[in-house]
């Protein structure tokens, strides 16, 4: 890999990274700790992450606990969780919080699995937008000491990312939709 194109291999990487950090957070019909990832906590006045405020269990395959650090934070943990995207209703004893997932009905399932196909869409847009921003770059070394030659073996290196990294996000949404379809 020549080193001019390793800062646009870098960024389709990590386009993929987010892919699977936001996959991570769809709720599949069992329960997740990662869902709870992008939850903040009002503690003493800084948004904390949930994980940082509580012990987070999975005791049942469809049930989340969370066993906050002070028993203070049970009001404040709920009303995070109430805020957030998720679409659970918590239920406290006291001392824990805990997240029951309802079943996963079918007609959801079908629902979920394309909003992965769009993201997994997305995903291979800005791929290519960063295969477009490497071709521009390409074209701007054309200009200066670099010859016709070298320029298009570049841009077919870029080309051959671009499509190994539009493979990798298909298998993604794959693995991602065959899980949500299992029940």
């Amino acid at each position: 890999m020549d080193e001019r194109l390793q800062q646009f291999e870098t960024k389709m990487e990590k386009t993929c990274e987010y892919l699977e950090a936001d996959f991570m957070t769809i709720r599949a019909g069992r329960a997740n700790p990662h869902v709870l990832d992008k939850i903040r906590v009002d503690y003493y006045g800084s948004p904390t992450p949930l994980q940082q405020v509580g012990n987070v269990t999975v005791p049942e395959p469809r049930m989340i606990q969370i066993a906050p650090w002070e028993k203070s934070l049970i009001k404040a943990i709920e009303k995070a969780i109430m805020a957030s995207d998720i679409g659970i209703t918590p239920s406290n004893d006291g001392n824990v919080i805990r997240l029951v997932f309802p079943e996963v009905t079918e007609e959801r399932r079908k629902a979920l699995v394309k909003d992965v196909k769009k993201k997994g869409e997305d995903a291979k847009v800005a791929v290519r937008n960063v295969r477009r921003d490497g071709n521009d770059f390409l074209k701007k070394l054309g200009k200066e000491d670099v010859s016709e030659d070298e320029i298009k073996e570049l841009e077919d290196q870029l080309q051959k990312l671009t499509d190994k990294f539009g493979k990798d996000i298909d298998k993604l949404v794959e693995a991602k939709s065959k899980e949500i379809m299992t029940v």
